[in-house]
């Protein structure tokens, strides 16, 4: 007994020193914050986890070119007689390189004696290697004004000069070459890829838009680009069933504006209702056109029952406008969300999927997967569910409903609800276990263990497995990004105003998994949840191309690293009025767009 006590005691202070050992270490490292420019960098000294005078860190004895151009550095370009364009393309792959190897990373710092007013100068020592020497090595460092590796750098600028790149105003929402006297005096201004140019921006008619004289027309270089993607069609029907695809490329800043065709939808089913419609839903902006529809509607007679979310965080504020049209109404409480984005129309037709009944799902400022079927079949299902909620049966209280398949011409459905059906556990990681060509995911996040491992050994079977992700939850504390991407998974983060808010999946020109459920243990298990698996090949055909479009449109670079939902370059962030990562900081009062 007393060698049991020894023992037991001498394994509990090996695992305190242990533990204590780790906090040492843990301690010892610094969280970067925001990379300035290649050789300037923001890192958290206090650990507070925000930026405060002293915490910028100067690389020392190296100059970096950078696409930032506030950046005043013509005396380097001069030096190696390299003319502003390319100096700026040198500094947009200087940017990517740092931002692959330092952005959201824990480093450790090796200070030399130096600092001024601006700088503390140290090296970052980041997996025991330098940073320092990293950079110059790349051939993007240099010292003295001479690259320090010339072969690479070499090679560098001839990678360089092929790039295709634009200066892009955020403010004015217009486009310059690198070289433009415009383009480089704007104070809200980031340069890109020419093919991301948003659809919306226009030329600088300085740069871009050659007049002739003779004629006084205008000709739009635009189109010159040979890397410019055109917009893909957001909208798909089979007769009985419609598939809408909004875009955030396109639209940089919501309105209250039913200007999306999903909502357009909406208004025309409102407008030819007759006896009932039926709404759950998880919030609700003013929309007037849909509001004024309603009112409508109730004047001749129909009548509109509601269910609605109670959430402790309130992202609607003008939910009680929807309630005061209701004839009837049922809320859950306040701790599992009622997630829910669904209208029956008259016992006969069903719109639902990703979009919240908001400006930025209205309006079609988010990316969102949204589904109208025109069936009593399914209509029945739906209301079957809905009245349960109306009752104030939620989540677990509820009874499974029947979710048989229904088939409408060639186009198989199959509607299932959370959390009674396991969604994921029980339908989702079947199909995906079952894949052979291709999985495809434009998703707003994903958390759900199970499914992460599903995709990761579909992956080892030779499935062309992608994800696009939102930027506001790359490195939430469950987020599966980083693990997808260490087991060889391309995961891209999105860069644009508007939220990749779609929760959907495509499987092997076949399947479509599409609604409001996000990829995640609550998603499946709590939240009230709707989701439909759709068997049809044209429609998977249709959106698999929409996938590749959004991938194609997203930089590489978003491969390897994340991008803030709300700063310089996520695209339109810091003009659209809308607080892009829920910190209560809205466009120049956000730190990433100051």
């Amino acid at each position: 007994m007393r060698y049991n006590k020894i023992f037991t005691i001498l394994f509990i202070l090996c695992i305190f020193a242990t533990f204590t050992t780790f906090e040492i270490c843990r301690k010892s490292d610094k969280a970067v914050l925001n990379i300035i420019t290649p050789n300037t960098v923001e890192i958290d000294l206090n650990g507070n986890n925000v930026y405060d005078s002293g915490e910028t860190i100067c690389i020392p004895n190296v100059k970096t070119f950078t696409s930032n151009l506030t950046i005043n550095q013509t005396n380097l370009a001069k030096n190696l007689n390299l003319t502003n364009e390319d100096a700026i393309k040198l500094g947009y792959i200087t940017d990517n390189f740092a931002d692959s190897i330092l952005s959201d990373k824990r480093v450790k710092l090796k200070f030399t004696k130096a600092e001024n007013q601006d700088c503390k100068f140290a090296d970052i020592i980041i997996e025991n290697q330098s940073y320092r020497n990293k950079l110059l090595n790349s051939g993007l460092g240099f010292t003295g004004n001479k690259p320090y590796n010339q072969t690479n750098y070499q090679k560098q600028l001839a990678k360089a000069k092929k790039y295709k790149l634009v200066i892009l105003n955020h403010k004015s929402n217009k486009y310059h070459t690198l070289n433009c006297k415009y383009g480089l005096i704007a104070h809200d201004a980031i340069v890109i890829p020419a093919k991301q140019i948003p659809d919306n921006a226009k030329p600088c008619k300085f740069c871009h838009i050659i007049q002739d004289k003779k004629y006084k027309k205008y000709n739009n270089n635009k189109n010159n680009y040979k890397t410019f993607i055109q917009p893909y069609p957001q909208a798909i029907s089979n007769g009985s069933l419609k598939m809408y695809l909004s875009d955030l490329t396109i639209k940089l800043k919501p309105d209250n504006k039913c200007s999306s065709l999903a909502c357009q939808e909406i208004l025309t089913q409102i407008n030819n209702s007759k006896n009932t419609i039926d709404i759950a839903l998880y919030g609700w902006d003013k929309t007037p056109e849909i509001k004024e529809a309603l009112i409508r509607a109730k004047t001749r007679g129909v009548k509109i029952r509601l269910v609605y979310d109670t959430s402790e965080k309130v992202y609607y504020k003008d939910i009680q406008e929807i309630i005061s049209l209701a004839d009837e109404s049922s809320t859950d409480t306040p701790k599992i969300l009622m997630h829910n984005k669904f209208i029956i129309f008259d016992n006969q037709k069903v719109i639902t999927g990703s979009m919240n009944f908001s400006n930025t799902g209205f309006s079609g400022f988010n990316t969102n997967c949204i589904i109208f079927v025109n069936s009593q079949d399914v209509a029945k299902i739906y209301e079957e569910e809905f009245n349960q909620m109306l009752s104030g049966k939620f989540h677990n209280a509820k009874t499974q409903v029947n979710h048989k398949t229904i088939i409408l011409n060639k186009t198989k459905i199959t509607p299932l609800f959370s959390p009674k059906d396991k969604i994921i556990t029980n339908n989702i990681i079947p199909l995906v276990n079952n894949s052979k060509k291709y999985i495809y995911m434009p998703s707003f996040l994903i958390t759900h263990d199970e499914l992460a491992s599903a995709l990761i050994n579909a992956k080892k079977r030779g499935v062309d497995v992608k994800l696009i992700i939102d930027a506001t939850n790359t490195y939430a504390s469950r987020s599966k990004v980083k693990f997808l991407r260490d087991s060889g998974i391309p995961v891209k983060i999105e860069n644009y105003a508007g939220k990749v808010h779609s929760k959907s999946m495509i499987i092997d020109d076949r399947y479509i998994i599409a609604g409001s459920m996000n990829f995640s243990k609550s998603g499946e298990n709590k939240n009230d949840e709707n989701v439909l698996i759709i068997e049809d090949e044209r429609l998977a055909r249709h959106y698999k191309g929409f996938f590749e479009y959004l991938w194609q449109k997203i930089p590489d670079k978003y491969l390897k690293q994340g991008v803030r939902a709300e700063g310089k370059y996520s695209i339109g962030s810091c003009s659209d009025g809308i607080d892009n990562n829920f910190d209560g900081k809205i466009d120049k009062d956000d730190e990433g767009c100051k």
